[in-house]
């Protein structure tokens, strides 16, 4: 289905981002990736798959960094026709007592970064007239939690943006549109497991029933192919008139 075509998904090296990748290259997309740490092993799956891949390791805090990433995508697949907005960092603590550093890289990171990207990649899109801007807001792009305020605002602004980007492009064969997954079971989101079990005493697998039951009602993470999935979804002809929206994969979490 993507064949002949280029994704660039920020964020990419593990978890969610590194998911997506896969299953867009299962599609026949070249990629380039991006994040911190060892890319080889990372580079290695996507080729693994036939396909094409490169990386750069832009920190999305640095918009000077993020035009050589958007640069070096154009230099070495031409263009990049599917951008995932991935790339995110968190930090817990109550709004009082939030370090300012931390509020202005989360807001950098998990926000400004897709706007640069995206400002970046929506001119050669227009000139094709194909394009997909799929970005990874969450959960908290549509409700809060507390100690998460930064987080949480950073998210409401990627489903605005989405929504936004999704109205200039309406008229033309680009789309943009946010995907809001609950929980997923990243390493992330397995240390905070590993770590309420060593906390409160528990079992992990109790933990992890508990961190789930307070949020998700389906008792059940979202996987990364699911994501992936969904990914590849908002990429077909069947999504072409799906715009602008913020889909949630959260097992029930803002159905209540």
């Amino acid at each position: 289905m993507l064949q002949g075509k280029t994704a660039l998904v920020t964020g990419s090296t593990s978890g969610i981002g590194l998911g997506i990748a896969k299953a867009l290259a299962q599609q026949g997309a070249n990629l380039v990736l991006n994040g911190f740490g060892d890319a080889a092993g990372p580079l290695a799956e996507i080729r693994a798959l036939g396909v094409k891949a490169e990386y750069h390791d832009a920190d999305m805090s640095k918009p000077a960094q993020i035009e050589d990433l958007m640069a070096f995508a154009a230099a070495s697949f031409g263009r990049v026709d599917v951008l995932v907005n991935n790339a995110g960092i968190q930090h817990v603590a109550k709004v009082e007592d939030f370090p300012a550093d931390k509020w202005d890289a989360i807001i950098a990171i998990n926000l400004t970064s897709a706007f640069h990207t995206t400002r970046l990649a929506i001119p050669a899109m227009r000139e094709a007239n194909w394009g997909r801007v799929i970005n990874i807001a969450s959960t908290h792009g549509l409700v809060a939690s507390a100690q998460k305020s930064a987080y949480v605002a950073a998210k409401h602004g990627i489903v605005g943006l989405t929504k936004a980007v999704a109205l200039e492009t309406a008229t033309t064969g680009v789309t943009c549109n946010a995907i809001c997954p609950g929980w997923v079971l990243t390493p992330l989101v397995q240390k905070q497991i590993d770590d309420r079990a060593a906390r409160e005493g528990i079992p992990v697998a109790q933990a992890k029933k508990d961190l789930l039951g307070e949020k998700q009602p389906s008792l059940q993470f979202t996987t990364v192919d699911q994501l992936g999935g969904l990914a590849v979804f908002l990429c077909s002809p069947a999504a072409e008139q799906v715009r602008g929206v913020a889909w949630q994969m959260d097992g029930g979490w803002t159905a209540q």
